[in-house]
């Protein structure tokens, strides 16, 4: 009995091994079946809807590939991101990638679930980045993810769980860039390469360059550049600074930056030399996104770095024109305008280097006679609000042909569109001009307020810039102007204001006086250069300003050769004049005729020939008190731009009691 239950078991056991053994074989037939028709291309559609949710726009694979392995490898072919759906159906898709391939370290997955992407692999990528006239571009990707998942990816990133990066292989990349705004019409070709000779494969990663050349129009210029950089496995390595090796040239600007970063993924541990030089400053707005004005030829070179969210080029050296320059120039991108703030500062500067600041061209050709003086390059209202600029600048010396001012000191802010400039100081001898300056932008134009005074300004200095008189004394006053435009010169030429000038003491070139009155003995004198001065007890000068016309209500030079009494006005709409001169002689002169002198023409180029004979000369002195008792308000103004000590006063005060 006992052996016929044994050999039931037996049986038993049999049976269910024969039944193990075939679910075995038949798990073994589907596993091989399964691998003989498997196809990753099945997940090509999963693939795809995931990454066009992403981007927000169809996303095409042709091939997925999987290569199991400790390290498995993901191969993607015929990869094609398409445009925007409300991109012209004619355009070439964004990007077109023939293979990548990426290398994942599975064990670090395992380990701490971070990725680790071993190795890239591009070949061929043709990126297509297109504008339209409109300003819509097929490159800036409408993200469609969960608000929870994205505060999930920021948390990862912060706590340090970003894929790490190993070595990235580019063969034959392309990218053509058109943007119609910018005048852009350029091609960038990518690609990385390996170190000369047998190296071992962890070598020829670190050791590799990327290669990037540029040919093409930018700004409506040539465009040409090379950029070469250390391995993109080295972006990541904070142990060995990335080298960076770049040349740009657009037109005739150069650009120049050479050296390493520590952090190129933050441009941090920056040892980076830049370069820039050009015809004209103007010339880099496009290339750097900051509106610049007009200037000469210009060579800049200093360091550049980023700190604390800021880019800074600092040790600045270089000319600009006929002005040396330098200082630190540092720019905040990160708020809703770019922050700038700069000190600079010059030994010797010319300011025709620095006409474009107030619209004028610098490398403009000399005018002819008819020519405007007043620029009337418009004002750029998006310039204006393009930054907030915080400006300071010292000029050591001043230099240029016919030139008065000695220095200059300046401080300016640009904040929302709102320009002040407080204060612009400029040292004439031992006086200085001092100009605080308001603008502020309106819908299509801008208003200005500008309010200067003239304190003890010494008329040696500027006599000696003409080169050709001579002349001494001390010159006080205040203009205020305030007006509305879209230039400088529409708004000169509807602007309000006056313009008070006082001067005493020293002496005037005989010529200037005695031209008025046509003394022609003493003025062929002084014109051969010989001794022939006359005293300045005081002239005073009084000119309103009305909706751009500039009246001589009061124009009195006392000497004591002659009194020269003007009347006239100054059109700054048509830039115009039209003055006249007379002179009353305090003593009898043989070549003196009694006539007075006429000013006319244009600002740039004005006439002077002589006027109507006058004959009525005995009132000359009463209408001189006439003139001068209305003054006696400006006293205190002129003791103010004069000193205490001066003889306008005094003469104002005479010609009230003469009265």
């Amino acid at each position: 009995m006992h052996i016929r239950q044994g050999t039931r078991k037996i049986n038993k056991m049999s049976r269910s091994l024969k039944i193990a053994t075939g679910v075995i074989v038949a798990l073994a037939g589907a596993i091989a079946l399964l691998i003989a028709v498997w196809n990753w291309d099945w997940f090509v559609p999963l693939a795809e809807r995931q990454a066009s949710a992403s981007l927000g726009r169809p996303v095409n694979i042709q091939h997925l590939h999987l290569t199991l392995a400790r390290n498995p490898v993901v191969t993607v072919e015929g990869l094609e991101v398409e445009n925007p759906p409300d991109f012209p159906d004619d355009a070439p898709p964004l990007a077109r990638i023939e293979r990548i391939g990426v290398t994942v370290d599975a064990m670090a997955w395992l380990r701490d679930r971070s990725v680790g992407l071993t190795e890239i692999t591009v070949i061929r990528p043709v990126v297509e980045a297109r504008a339209l006239s409109d300003g819509r571009n097929n490159w800036t990707f409408t993200e469609k993810t969960d608000p929870a998942q994205a505060q999930q990816q920021a948390r990862d990133t912060a706590g340090g769980s970003r894929p790490t990066l190993g070595a990235v292989h580019i063969e034959d990349g392309h990218l053509h860039a058109l943007v119609p705004r910018l005048r852009a019409d350029f091609s960038l070709d990518i690609a990385t390469r390996a170190p000369p000779g047998d190296t071992s494969p962890e070598d020829r990663q670190k050791q590799s360059r990327i290669v990037v050349t540029a040919k093409g129009t930018y700004a409506g210029a040539p465009i040409t550049g090379r950029f070469e950089g250390g391995a993109l496995l080295a972006i990541r390595d904070k142990d060995n600074p990335y080298p960076v090796d770049l040349h740009l040239e657009n037109g005739p600007t150069q650009v120049d930056l050479k050296g390493t970063l520590l952090d190129p993924t933050a441009f941090g541990g920056a040892d980076l030399r830049l370069d820039l030089r050009g015809p004209n400053i103007a010339r880099l707005t496009p290339l750097s996104g900051i509106p610049l004005p007009d200037t000469r030829p210009f060579r800049l070179t200093g360091r550049i770095d980023y700190a604390q969210g800021r880019f800074r080029f600092t040790d600045i050296s270089g000319k600009v024109g006929r002005s040396d320059i330098g200082g630190t120039i540092s720019v905040d991108p990160g708020t809703e305008r770019p922050q700038v703030a700069a000190n600079l500062a010059s030994e010797r500067i010319d300011l025709a280097d620095l006409g474009g600041l107030i619209g004028a061209n610098p490398n403009a050709p000399t005018p002819p006679p008819t020519a405007k003086l007043l620029p009337d390059t418009p004002i750029s209202l998006p310039a204006l609000r393009f930054a907030d600029v915080d400006l300071t600048y010292r000029g050591k010396r001043i230099e240029g042909k016919s030139m008065p001012l000695d220095d200059l000191a300046a401080e300016l802010t640009l904040k929302d569109g709102a320009l002040r400039v407080h204060p612009a100081t400029f040292g004439v001898g031992r006086g200085r001009i001092e100009a605080n300056v308001a603008l502020t932008p309106l819908e299509k134009s801008v208003r200005i307020r500008a309010d200067v005074a003239f304190r003890q300004l010494d008329l040696a200095r500027i006599m000696a810039a003409t080169q050709s008189f001579g002349g001494g004394g001390t010159i006080g006053g205040q203009a205020v102007v305030e007006g509305s435009g879209t230039s400088l010169a529409t708004i000169l030429g509807a602007a309000d204001g006056s313009l008070k000038l006082f001067m005493t003491g020293g002496d005037l070139s005989a010529l200037l006086v005695n031209l008025s009155g046509l003394e022609f003995g003493t003025s062929l004198l002084s014109a051969l250069g010989l001794p022939d001065r006359t005293r300045i007890r005081c002239m005073v000068a009084d000119l309103p300003l009305r909706q751009g016309m500039v009246e001589l209500r009061t124009l009195v030079l006392d000497t004591e050769a002659a009194n020269v009494i003007g009347t006239g006005r100054v059109n700054l709409r048509n830039e115009t004049l039209n003055l006249e001169l007379k002179t009353e002689a305090k003593h009898f002169s043989i070549g003196s005729l009694p006539g007075p002198i006429d000013i006319g023409g244009r600002l740039r180029s004005p006439t002077i020939r002589p006027g109507a004979e006058t004959t009525a000369r005995a009132g000359a002195a009463a209408g001189l008190g006439l003139l001068l008792t209305p003054l006696a308000a400006l006293i205190p103004t002129i003791q103010l731009g004069l000193g205490e000590d001066n003889d306008c006063g005094a003469m104002i005060r005479g010609a009230q009691t003469a009265r």
